[in-house]
């Protein structure tokens, strides 16, 4: 089968490849948004947790970071229902997708908020600040320096991870080249112009990382730079512990 330019130019344009790049960017974030929120949970609960949260959190990571995304696809989609649990293909697509990435994403948020100095900790509990105000003022914001690289890098991979929901039938980039390259018989095409979309993807993503992270990279700035609100905080806590 010899390479034919009219099918690329023309898939890469296809009505059918444009809606499957739209469903890949809002699938990617879907996913990512609730995966975030399972990986600070998890590595919160590992962390901090009792004996019985951690462990919960270290079986769900151990689980879905050893196992491929591709089966536990599958399983949520065709194994749930035999006890009970019908789900859509969308919504197999999402809590799959969530499941695997939330699991990396504990690890990622841990190893942030490990690589506080632990000075900063004994710090701001000198000055009587509670468990969540040393998190939210004190820990969260060094580690998110720490954070961002790798969270990134982990977006990224979801823009191409997506592509194994194919194998449930979501109607993404993958899937919509696949049907058409059943239409026309041009797989070469088709499969060519479905990386080309990736590409552009991952391009497009990588150059918003570069901002997010060279905005993250910027120093704290002298405490004349706090917000008012955040002066009034630390000011009140100071007052409470008897050090202003």
């Amino acid at each position: 089968m010899n390479w034919d330019w009219n099918f690329f130019f023309g898939y890469l344009t296809n009505g059918l490849m444009l809606q499957g790049a739209w469903t890949t960017i809002w699938l990617s974030v879907t996913s990512m948004i609730l995966g975030l929120g399972l990986g600070v949970s998890a590595g919160m609960m590992k962390m901090y947790g009792n004996r019985a949260l951690r462990w919960i959190a270290e079986f769900y990571i151990w689980l879905f970071r050893g196992t491929p995304v591709l089966i536990q696809l599958i399983i949520i989609y065709t194994g749930l229902p035999q006890l009970g649990i019908r789900l859509s293909v969308v919504e197999s697509a999402i809590i799959g997708l969530a499941l695997n990435e939330g699991a990396y994403l504990a690890e990622v948020i841990r190893s942030g908020i490990m690589s506080v100095d632990k000075g900063q900790t004994d710090a701001s509990r000198a000055v009587g600040m509670t468990w969540r105000q040393r998190m939210w003022m004190v820990i969260l914001p060094q580690a998110t320096r720490t954070i961002i690289p790798p969270l990134g890098n982990q977006f990224n991979g979801m823009l191409k991870t997506t592509s194994l929901a194919s194998v449930i039938s979501m109607e993404e980039l993958m899937r919509n080249a696949q049907m058409l390259a059943q239409i026309e018989f041009r797989v070469l095409e088709a499969y060519t112009v479905a990386a080309v979309w990736y590409l552009v993807l991952v391009s497009i993503w990588g150059l918003i990382q570069v901002r997010i992270e060279a905005h993250y990279e910027k120093p704290f700035g002298p405490a004349a730079a706090v917000s008012p609100d955040a002066k009034k905080d630390i000011e009140k806590i100071l007052r409470n512990s008897g050090q202003a």
